[in-house]
């Protein structure tokens, strides 16, 4: 049975992503496998997180990453510690789609690979799921479970604000709505709420 869609003031899921880090040895694959848990990204914290359906996807690429990347430091100015973008692919995957989209590469051994917006890997789906947002499109794309769009502050481990696709999850969606999870309304809301 599906998980309701998270809402504001739900904790995040507690889970462990699997990440690669940079290690400091001279070679030619210079990293290891890291775990990180949902409260390493969130416990004390208040982040932005948006999620997507897919690395290296036209809308994905073009506008939603972009937009949270160049407006980066606009957003932690507003009271945000980290940005993290969350797709249900995995650790290789999501490194060389953020070397793909120009992202700056952070190569202190131990970091989660990026200077600014972090890629999360969430290749079992299992934070999507715990979010209540596991969607597919196999009919309609071929794609197998993944993430329906969307973008919330989160506020040591809960959801402060939450801005859903649609309004919520449609399975098998013809289009793939791009109107509230952007950048724009993000900084919008976070301006509203400036202490």
């Amino acid at each position: 049975m599906a998980k309701p869609m998270a809402k504001e003031g739900d904790v995040v899921p507690s889970i462990v992503f699997k990440t690669r880090t940079r290690i400091p040895v001279e070679s030619e694959n210079p990293f290891d496998w890291k775990d990180v848990t949902t409260e390493d990204l969130f416990k004390g914290k208040r982040v932005v997180l948006f999620s997507l359906p897919g690395a290296f996807t036209p809308t994905c690429s073009s506008t939603h990453l972009p937009g949270y990347e160049k407006n980066y430091e606009a957003i932690k100015a507003m009271g945000i510690d980290d940005i993290y973008c969350l797709s249900v692919n995995d650790a290789f995957v999501m490194r060389q789609w953020g070397l793909k989209q120009g992202l700056e590469e952070d190569k202190t051994p131990g970091t989660l690979g990026f200077l600014k917006t972090k890629l999360l890997p969430d290749g079992a789906c299992l934070f999507t799921r715990g979010m209540g947002m596991s969607c597919v499109w196999d009919t309609e794309r071929g794609f197998g479970e993944r993430s329906w769009r969307y973008s919330c502050v989160v506020n040591d481990m809960k959801i402060e604000k939450i801005f859903v696709e649609g309004g919520g999850i449609t399975q098998n969606s013809g289009p793939d709505p791009f109107e509230v999870s952007d950048v724009d309304t993000m900084m919008k809301y976070l301006e509203s709420v400036k202490k």
